[in-house]
């Protein structure tokens, strides 16, 4: 929600690196594999250097660098596909377990905040797949869509406090799951009593 006001303000800037990226004639779907492995290198970061999470944060802002610019290839490339979505959203999906399994093994923090956090993150990203199957747009909808969640994870890595950004992960994300879940609801005119 916060970041999709930033998304329209640069979003001519990100067309036109995507532009240029385009003319390589490299594929949507390589830099999306590129962001998936940088995803799990963090997580393998993560678990391997603990005294030393800024590794696994860099590492997170080069797979967001490279998740944003493959869609922006793909729109100016006109190669926007529904594989491609797919195949974008479900490795987001993995590499947020790769990611949060890094932190659980590198014993940031308890075993079960980890997979709270990572549970209602997928959750998130659940009901914002289930919505649009049924109609229901949820774009911009919660206060902690993917990019806030992993801006909050990097933040706090950078400065070495991993358990504080599984804990803000947590509770974005919480808050979004039922945001979203009210929404839907509303919207399919399901009375909640």
């Amino acid at each position: 929600m916060v970041l999709n006001n930033i998304r329209d303000q640069v979003k001519p800037i990100i067309d036109s690196i995507g532009r240029a990226l385009g003319k390589t004639k490299i594929s949507p779907n390589v830099w999306t594999f590129l962001g998936f492995i940088f995803a799990l290198l963090a997580g393998i970061l993560y678990a391997t250097k603990p005294t030393e999470p800024y590794l696994a944060a860099i590492a997170i802002i080069v797979s967001g660098v490279f998740d944003v610019l493959d869609g922006a290839v793909a729109r100016v490339t006109d190669t926007v596909s529904k594989a491609g979505s797919f195949n974008d959203s479900t490795l987001d999906r993995v590499a947020e377990v790769a990611i949060y399994s890094g932190i659980i093994y590198g014993a940031y923090t308890s075993s079960l905040l980890v997979l709270l956090a990572l549970s209602f993150s997928l959750l998130v990203s659940y009901t914002r797949a289930k919505g649009d199957s049924l109609s229901v747009t949820l774009s911009g909808v919660g206060i902690g869509e993917r990019a806030e969640r992993l801006i909050a994870l990097v933040i706090f890595s950078l400065i070495g406090y991993v358990w504080i950004g599984v804990l803000i992960v947590l509770v974005l994300a919480s808050i979004t799951f039922v945001q979203r879940y009210y929404v839907i609801l509303q919207k399919l005119s399901v009375p909640l009593k």
